[in-house]
């Protein structure tokens, strides 16, 4: 019995596969340039910049050791009278502050580490609330680490902005801009609550 072939014209199912495959890609475009994907990206980078700088201050103790005890003894500044009571001259406090230094970087970058997989988890699922969670807390840590540690308390009340030889404003002010760059994209509203609901 002989079948009859409609042709395909223009609208034919030739036509409807090119259309349906061209809208994928589309699609996949548009996924991959959709905030969660920023917010996964950015999220990453701020956790491998966190990672590399505990491991390196963990396996070069000594380097920023030094710009521990410089910073907080207040050798290199102008050593106005009226500021240098402020000095902290212990070695044990030093070592100390600078220990804790670390541990706040090794918990960043831990916390950040897991938004990252959060983020990365979600993105199959389209539930980001755990995610953006964990990536505000550790991002709210790495702010605090540069922001208040190293911009107000070692720029201006050890006065580290007068030290031409040990003065981390400008690496600390890099990574506030970050962090604070990357906590606004997480939080911006095309990010989905879950993976039901849109903002």
């Amino acid at each position: 019995m002989a079948q009859s072939h409609r042709p395909t014209g223009p609208g034919g199912s030739g036509a409807r596969s090119a259309a349906t495959t061209k809208a994928s890609r589309g699609d996949g475009l548009l996924r991959l340039g959709a905030p969660p994907v920023a917010a996964t990206a950015l999220t990453a980078t701020v956790a491998l910049y966190m990672t590399l700088v505990a491991f390196g201050n963990i396996t070069d103790f000594g380097t920023n050791q030094q710009f521990v005890q410089h910073v907080l003894s207040m050798d290199t500044t102008f050593k106005d009278p009226d500021l240098m009571w402020r000095a902290v001259e212990s070695p044990a406090l030093q070592n100390a502050a600078y220990v804790a230094v670390i541990v706040w970087e090794v918990l960043a970058a831990l916390v950040l580490l897991a938004a990252t997989w959060f983020w990365i988890t979600g993105l199959r699922r389209d539930a980001y609330d755990r995610a953006r969670a964990a990536s505000t807390v550790g991002l709210v840590m790495v702010l605090l680490l540069f922001g208040l540690g190293f911009l107000a308390i070692g720029g201006e009340w050890f006065a580290m902005w007068q030290s031409s030889d040990w003065n981390g404003l400008d690496a600390a002010a890099r990574n506030v801009a970050l962090a604070a760059f990357t906590l606004l994209v997480v939080h911006l509203p095309g990010v989905r609550r879950t993976g039901a609901e849109r903002v």
